[in-house]
């Protein structure tokens, strides 16, 4: 099923000049709905419905589950950065986005391998296109077909709702505030599934690609758009220009404020909810919408906060610039001063060095929600340095040879010259870093790392 919408909206920012239709196209997917089936299916994925559906199924045998078990071990999460950009401020590309795309716009799966040829091995993309054959009319069965008329309805609806509620504007809003531009020759390519049994949807944007699962009985669209639209200005602020992107960075870096640092690595986040979440929601409904915006705590709150000026940005036609970040940064600072003290929002920002890798998943568990992570599993000058070139939290666990490690530590950081530790006692260290983030120093003796991590404190 293939419905397009045509729209209108207004690109090249600086003089708004008349441009082209933009084709959004919404579409059901077949091939990329088995590949999320599989995904689903994975011993690495908590249960959900899909995973339900299966295991209580004829299916559910010794050879699916070898195919599943042989998926889960494809090599297809590889990426690259943008250098030119300043860190953080463009999503580097990832190749499960790439295949994930090939899945939606190609009509088979030979035209898929055609097309993902040099994305992965061949020998993974042969695989992978065996599993997702394999598992094409065991998903049939289970999902869609029992869902297909329901579905097929909702794809009518969410298209009527779509074209009655213009939603073409919205994205040429985000182009306006965002400073940002769209090339209208590339069309947006949106891709449902059905989701039985769920009493939610999930969403997802790259590319030029928004997927969701849609729960069959879903009967408003008001919160499917507006998270739709959240997850297209996340796409929108990634395409900003350079030169803006490098004026952004730039006032975040000069700002004066402690607070500047960790409110710049809120800032796509808090952007996309108060505009997708809170602006696009209101003018869908008539009304803003009193319920949280999203799910994390800082997010949430910051992006209502600065939904006054953003919504006053707006309505001004006003793209993002100096005064707005300025802005941002003071209401970060003047309505939650203690932010940057605590461990849930300075941790999903993190750059972990630990000679134990299981130390990762440790701090994966505990901090769940994760937007910029990196980690490393040497610790020595070189590392220490590559983490010093980031803005992002710095955790550093030290488990053997502690004493020569914690000086190494302490020589590496002038913030620490006048730091005195005892590398036969264990404990937890941080302190605020010269480039406004954290320092977290645990040296572990004895106690496991969670009893260490339960027990941080911030300074």
């Amino acid at each position: 099923m293939r419905i397009k919408i045509l729209t209108f909206f207004f690109c090249g920012l600086s003089t708004l000049a008349f441009a082209q239709k933009t084709i959004f196209n919404i579409r059901y997917s077949e091939q990329l709905a088995v590949f999320v089936f599989i995904e689903n299916l994975s011993q690495n994925y908590p249960q959900n419905v899909f995973k339900t559906e299966f295991l209580k199924s004829k299916y559910n045998n010794d050879e699916l589950q070898k195919v599943i078990a042989e998926f889960d071990q494809l090599s297809l999460e590889y990426s690259y950065k943008f250098e030119e950009f300043p860190e953080g401020s463009k999503k580097p590309m990832q190749s499960i986005d790439f295949l994930k795309k090939n899945l939606i716009e190609t009509q088979n799966l030979q035209d898929f391998k055609l097309r993902s040829i040099g994305i992965v091995t061949n020998e993974t993309l042969n695989k992978l296109t065996q599993v997702i054959k394999i598992f094409t009319p065991v998903y049939n069965e289970l999902i869609y077909n029992p869902n297909k008329e329901k579905f097929e309805k909702q794809i009518i609806e969410i298209t009527k709702y779509a074209n009655e509620n213009n939603i073409e504007n919205y994205f040429e809003t985000g182009l306006i505030f965002y400073n940002s531009s769209w090339d209208t020759s590339i069309p947006f390519e949106i891709a449902f599934y059905p989701l039985p049994n769920s009493k939610g949807f999930t969403a997802q944007s790259f590319c030029n690609n928004f997927i969701s699962g849609v729960q069959t009985d879903l009967k408003s669209y008001k919160d499917l758009f507006s998270v739709m639209l959240h997850e297209t200005f996340h796409i929108i602020y990634y395409e900003q220009p350079l030169a803006v992107k490098l004026q952004i960075d730039k006032t975040f870096k000069t700002s004066t404020s402690k607070y500047s640092n960790y409110a710049y690595l809120l800032l796509n986040e808090a952007l996309a909810t108060s505009l997708g979440n809170g602006y696009v929601y209101e003018k869908l409904d008539g009304k803003i919408d009193t319920r949280d915006w999203y799910s994390q705590k800082y997010i949430n709150l910051m992006a209502k906060e600065i939904y006054p000026m953003m919504n006053e940005y707006i309505s001004q036609k006003k793209p993002i610039d100096k005064d707005f970040i300025n802005g941002y940064i003071k209401i970060y600072e003047v309505k939650f001063p203690n932010w940057i003290n605590e461990p849930e929002n300075v941790m999903p920002y993190r750059y972990v060095i630990s000679e134990n890798k299981k130390d990762f998943d440790i701090i994966k568990q505990k901090y769940r929600y994760r937007s910029r992570t990196e980690y490393e599993m040497e610790l020595s000058k070189t590392t220490i340095e590559k983490m010093q070139k980031t803005a992002l939290t710095k955790i550093i666990i030290v488990s053997r040879t502690n004493n020569e490690n914690l000086k190494l530590i302490n020589n590496s950081f002038k913030e620490l010259k006048n730091w005195k530790f005892n590398s036969e006692q264990e404990f937890d260290y941080n302190i605020l870093l010269e480039d406004k983030s954290q320092l977290f120093i645990i040296n572990q003796k004895n106690s496991t790392l969670e009893s260490l991590i339960n027990k941080i404190e911030m300074h």
